[in-house]
């Protein structure tokens, strides 16, 4: 039995605005159901490679990564940004659709 991977690229935060930091991240998906431990509540598991998180820098990189060691993966690809260039003087520009207010 091969263990699944999950390659994906983590979405920014609010805090980010630039591109950077925007590594490839293999994941594996859990072996073994999570239960709860019955002395102190907390919930657990004895897969230790689901709190394995492997960065790449392209998506080729970490494909090659899960073929060579023999992963089955599933790719999620990212939703491209589309960025709408804004002017602070197009506030106040000649027919402008909506009126200014203040």
């Amino acid at each position: 039995m091969s263990a699944r991977a999950r390659i994906y690229r983590k979405p920014k935060t609010a805090m980010q605005s630039g591109p950077a930091g925007q590594d490839w991240l293999l994941e594996f998906a859990p072996s073994e159901p999570r239960r709860p431990d019955p002395l102190m509540g907390w919930i657990g598991s004895g897969d230790t490679a689901s709190q394995l998180r492997l960065h790449f820098e392209t998506r080729d990189e970490a494909i090659a990564y899960a073929q060579r060691e023999g992963l089955a993966f599933d790719v999620e690809l990212p939703h491209e940004r589309r960025i709408k260039p804004k002017a602070y003087a197009d506030n106040f520009r000649f027919g402008r659709p909506e009126n200014w207010t203040h």
